[in-house]
């Protein structure tokens, strides 16, 4: 551009020199000669103009040559610093494996110890299973002792189960009666109290056998109301001396079974290791169950809370 701006200002100087020449009319040598220049000067700015057309479109491919280097240097750096991360994260996957290598290894040898415990474990518990196999096979030999006994008790409940029947139906006959007896009660009432409203009627000589009747039906209701009272208390003396046959059969049957079971010399040797006579030893064997007593005391609360509440209705109206 500086040389453009030279050779500019030269041709002004050589236009302006020939205007000088031509007003001073000089000589046509000098004339000629600077057209030769000029057009040496023309042909200079020509060259010049193609140079610096060359020059900027050099210049532009480097641009664009340095900004695609720009770009592929932005891009390495960036595959770099992806490089630099991913060498940080194998270098900890390492050292993490290095750890849990060595922790493993820890661990196989606790493993290893732990085996050896249980090999002795499963020793002693192959052992400890046979010597119960041989508790099992006893066991079994006393269960089976266990149900002959059993099956003959069970025997012996239901037959006294078959009697305990027998006399819950006497019971019931006897509900029954009971049941008839008020019947009969109400329908003495209902008569009476007919014979009342036709009494009410009639006049006061009626009254005065109305006053009869009702004495009459009061004596026969006390009558009543006693008959109850001593049905209720033979009820409960013939229940009581039924189930005291009933312990006394179970108690005759136990001890016919013990002493069926259970030979003289059992019994001398039983008798002797105890330090008792066979006499004892026989009432020992009498003796009765806490469970029986209990059922027994029951039994008699319950018949007691019978009887006061039979009492309670006689009581009532």
């Amino acid at each position: 551009q500086q040389e453009k701006e030279d050779l500019q200002e030269k041709l002004k100087l050589r236009e302006h020199l020939s205007q000088t020449a031509g007003r001073s009319e000089a000589t046509p040598l000098p004339s000629k000669n600077i057209d030769l220049e000029m057009k040496q000067m023309q042909c200079k700015l020509k060259n010049s103009s193609n140079e610096i057309t060359k020059q900027s479109t050099t210049i532009k491919s480097l641009k664009n040559e340095v900004q695609e280097k720009e770009e592929r240097i932005r891009q390495l750096q960036a595959k770099i610093s992806q490089l630099e991360r991913d060498l940080n994260m194998k270098r900890h996957l390492i050292e993490d494996l290095r750890t849990r290598l060595k922790a493993n290894q820890e661990n196989e040898k606790t493993s290893n110890e732990t085996l050896e415990s249980l090999e002795r474990k499963v020793k002693t518990l192959a052992e400890d299973c046979s010597n119960k196999k041989t508790s099992i096979y006893s066991l079994k030999q006393r269960l089976d002792v266990a149900t002959k006994e059993k099956s003959q008790y069970e025997q012996m409940y239901h037959k006294a189960k078959d009697e305990l029947e027998k006399k819950d139906l006497k019971l019931t006959n006897l509900e029954s009666k009971m049941i008839e007896t008020e019947c009969a009660m109400t329908e003495l009432e209902t008569t009476a109290s007919q014979q009342l409203h036709v009494l009410a009627k009639q006049s006061g000589q009626a009254l005065e056998t109305v006053q009869k009747t009702l004495l009459l039906t009061n004596d026969k209701v006390e009558e009543f109301m006693t008959f109850v009272k001593a049905l209720t208390r033979e009820l409960q003396h013939s229940v009581q001396e039924l189930r005291t046959k009933i312990k006394q059969a179970k108690k005759t049957g136990e001890v016919i079974a013990c002493k069926k079971s259970l030979s003289q010399e059992s019994v001398q040797l039983a008798a002797s290791i105890l330090n008792v006579s066979t006499a004892d030893l026989e009432e020992i064997l009498e003796v009765e169950d806490d469970e029986e007593t209990a059922r027994t005391k029951m039994e008699l609360e319950k018949d007691k809370e019978w009887l006061q509440y039979i009492q309670k209705l006689l009581e009532a109206q």
